[in-house]
């Protein structure tokens, strides 16, 4: 579905990139999954919970320039994520 808006999915959180690797082999994900230990990317994109202990799960699409087309708290589906774009 991603493949065919020419969107690259991934995941980014604090753990490492082992813990990353053990966790989408178990679950068999179709997508990488980054490390970001010093929360720098999780920042950049307006992810940080409100008091700074972590993460909030979101969805967030970027374009090839770095602009944020879509962010949304949450884990919305890939239909509501697609529609945003004006695709469906």
């Amino acid at each position: 579905m991603y493949s065919e808006q020419n969107i690259r999915p991934f995941g980014v959180n604090p753990a490492s990139a082992e813990s990353h690797a053990a966790y989408a082999e178990r679950l068999g994900l179709a997508f990488p999954l980054l490390s970001d230990p010093d929360l720098s990317i999780s920042r950049s994109y307006g992810t940080l919970k409100p008091v700074l202990t972590g993460i909030a799960r979101s969805v967030c699409l970027i374009d090839q320039d770095g602009t944020v087309l879509y962010s949304q708290a949450g884990a919305p589906g890939a239909g509501i994520v697609l529609e945003s774009l004006g695709s469906s």
